[in-house]
């Protein structure tokens, strides 16, 4: 009698295949729904309509010359700007005392710098509004670049501390061996190995600031609306056609910032 063999191969295959099935039916479930606004944002017609009935760029052409949807995108722009400059400046260095460093309290000061995580952010934006309003810091941009930086710091600190890991101490030594100082040894030692994770912190917190509405909403001044708070007050009001070309064109800039993070990160 022949003795067959148990496919043990083919078993192994479909065991192997069925984890990855799922994992892209999972990843399709979540891009799902924000794809659909592609299709949405060529709708000719003045109202949100799915499946399009005709096709046409006229959404792109008054969110770029027939509104003021411009003026709004100009504003997230500089603040998501000053909030990633002002992230690295606050960030970097605090990523490199946490790791370098050795003090009292080292992991009490990493979990109160990370807090702005853990916090729901419509806390965050309450306190931030109450601060500001008892201080008196008032402005267009400058409350919101203040609020946005309290969310998006964290990130840099946490990418920051992560490429310092990366750092081999040695040559900080060494460097410091041959006579230079520490501030020295920090811009023309560290920074330089850090490039890769600082250029995603600041991707990061770029990407954070310009598509955040709670804390502009609560911060901003009536008027001069981020993009995310105008989006927000016209879905209430008025469901525009153009908000779904400006939501393809934010999710492309997501896509392209995570890209830009990857290729970063390759490169490291």
């Amino acid at each position: 009698m022949a003795h067959i063999e148990p496919q043990v191969g083919a078993g192994r295959s479909i065991t192997e295949r069925v984890p990855t099935f799922l994992a892209w039916m999972g990843y399709v479930f979540l891009i799902l729904p924000t794809l659909i606004v592609v299709p949405l944002s060529f709708n000719a017609g003045t109202e949100l309509s799915f499946p399009p009935t005709s096709f046409s760029l006229a959404q792109y052409r008054t969110y770029f010359f027939e509104s003021n949807w411009w003026e709004a995108t100009v504003l997230s722009f500089w603040v998501g700007i000053a909030t990633m400059m002002l992230s690295l400046v606050l960030g970097v260095p605090a990523a490199y005392a946490l790791v370098r460093a050795d003090f009292p309290g080292k992991k009490i000061l990493t979990l109160f710098l990370l807090s702005p995580i853990l916090v729901p952010v419509i806390v965050v934006a309450l306190g931030v509004y109450l601060y500001f309003a008892s201080i008196g810091i008032k402005g267009v941009a400058l409350p919101i670049v203040l609020g946005h930086t309290l969310i998006a710091m964290p990130f840099v600190v946490i990418t920051a501390m992560a490429g310092m890991q990366n750092v081999d101490r040695n040559l900080e030594v060494a460097s410091q061996i041959m006579g230079a100082g520490r501030l020295l040894i920090f811009y023309k030692v560290t920074l330089p190995l850090l490039r890769p994770a600082i250029v995603a912190g600041a991707l990061f917190s770029f990407l954070i600031s310009f598509d955040e509405v709670v804390i502009a909403y609560f911060v901003g001044r009536a008027g001069f609306s981020t993009l995310p708070v105008k989006m927000f007050g016209s879905i209430q009001w008025e469901i525009s056609p153009v908000i779904a070309a400006i939501s393809t064109l934010l999710t492309l800039l997501s896509l392209g910032v995570c890209l830009l993070v990857a290729a970063t990160a390759k490169d490291e």
